[in-house]
């Protein structure tokens, strides 16, 4: 739709977008010459259905006569491929279309002379507005057009890549000189929507030190999209890895001998195809730290083609997942003996980290007392280990003597760090099991 302001104006514009044809499909309603006189069930004496070929092979030649006008046989079956009801022809767009994101509008713009004399020094602009910008796509001060004949025109294409959603503008300005000599100025709007191609919603879960991301993309448009590639660039600090079925796609392609991959096919008015990434925090130390407190993983990029080749791509927002929470201090077991003997100590291997970004410590180490149940696992010696001060992501080795004092499966439980400079108490170990022999 167009608005031309008021006043008579030698010149016009037309606005014509450029996009590629559609195949011209027809109503498949055509049928096999041999349904109309028998079942399928002929075919199984091969003798009478020789002769029902033969004579029907003979009929339809004598009807698809070239010299036979009445086209009495347009709606015989003569090759499977009719059933399609592809013509072999292409029909050009009837109306401006939808306009998609990530797109690139292609316009075809004329300048018409309707008046029965010329114009002179005509400029020409042409400028798409959105509700954020206005965008210069054409702009011809410089080289103004010197002459448009009475009935001529002067046509230029200009090319835009959307890349917001919502209503557009487009803005076409000619300053010219009428056959009187008069300077105008004649401005036009033409205006569309752009409408969203696909949406893609995900899902992220957590398992221990991995993350899982489930992206499911859906195609909103009315015709399948020819999806080249969908890659996801992690955040800093975080590497990706695409989880994919081995009997689908193999894990290298070269190996099968692909050497152009094929595109995944998502169907029109709501088909979908999901992706899962497996994500892991790549760098250590301090970076560590802030991946894990941060909410960005990263974010999507999706590229596609229609039916007809017509390019389209995409990037997603940054897609947030839930921050995991990052102990200041972690304590682990490293080692613990295979075999542990009732009344005999033994050692466990641990390592305390610190995950700050200031030096913690130093501490003190024990066993809790205040437990509802009677503990067989205990301190063999000093009833409390003194450790020293771990430096700003640093960690420190040590092992803990213990002896157990009864049979069985028993529990390394109420292990207690406490920072002796902070004031701070810190259970950071669950229980652990083991299995205490006899001698």
């Amino acid at each position: 739709m167009s608005t031309t302001p008021q006043g008579i104006h030698s010149l016009a514009f037309r606005v014509m977008r450029l996009c590629k044809p559609s195949f011209h499909v027809e109503p498949p309603f055509r049928l096999d010459p041999s349904d109309l006189f028998v079942g399928e069930d002929i075919f199984d004496d091969p003798l009478a259905a020789s002769n029902l070929s033969s004579l029907l092979s003979s009929h339809v030649n004598k009807s698809t006569d070239s010299s036979d006008m009445t086209f009495a046989n347009r709606f015989l079956l003569h090759h499977p491929s009719d059933a399609m009801g592809f013509s072999g022809l292409l029909v050009l767009p009837q109306s401006f279309g939808a306009i998609y994101l990530g797109e690139t509008f292609c316009s075809y713009i004329s300048i018409n002379n309707s008046s029965n004399f010329e114009v002179k020094d005509v400029i020409i602009k042409a400028e798409i507005q959105t509700e954020r910008e206005r965008i210069l796509l054409l702009d011809t001060s410089k080289s103004p057009v010197g002459t448009i004949h009475a009935g001529g025109h002067y046509d230029f294409i200009v090319e835009h890549d959307v890349k917001e959603l919502g209503a557009y503008t487009m803005v076409c300005t000619a300053l010219y000189n009428d056959g009187d000599g008069e300077r105008k100025y004649l401005p036009q709007f033409f205006k569309f929507v752009v409408a969203n191609p696909l949406s893609v919603r995900t899902k992220v879960r957590t398992v221990k030190e991995t993350t899982y991301l489930e992206a499911c993309i859906e195609n909103h448009t009315k015709s399948n999209l020819y999806v080249d590639q969908v890659e996801f660039e992690p955040a800093p600090y975080w590497t990706a890895k695409i989880l994919k079925a081995d009997e689908l796609y193999p894990a290298d392609n070269l190996s099968t001998g692909e050497i152009v991959k094929p595109p995944i096919i998502v169907r029109s008015g709501g088909g979908i195809h999901n992706y899962l990434y497996q994500m892991k925090i790549s760098s250590p130390g301090s970076e560590q730290v802030k991946a894990k407190r941060s909410s960005i993983l990263g974010k999507l990029q999706i590229s596609w083609r229609t039916n007809l080749g017509e390019p389209g791509r995409l990037q997603t927002q940054q897609i947030l997942g839930t921050p995991s929470s990052c102990k200041e201090i972690e304590l682990q077991v490293l080692g613990i003996p295979s075999l542990i003997i009732l009344d005999k100590p033994f050692s466990v291997h641990l390592n305390l980290t610190n995950h700050t970004d200031r030096e913690l410590g130093p501490f003190e180490v024990w066993l809790s007392k205040n437990s509802a149940h009677e503990k067989f696992v205990m301190f063999n010696g000093l009833q409390t280990m003194a450790l020293p001060a771990v430096e700003a992501f640093g960690s420190t080795d040590f092992h803990l003597n213990l002896v157990a004092t009864k049979l069985g499966v028993q529990r390394i439980s109420g292990l207690i760090v406490f920072d002796t400079i902070e004031k701070k108490t810190f259970e950071l170990l669950a229980d652990v099991e083991i299995f205490v022999e006899s001698d």
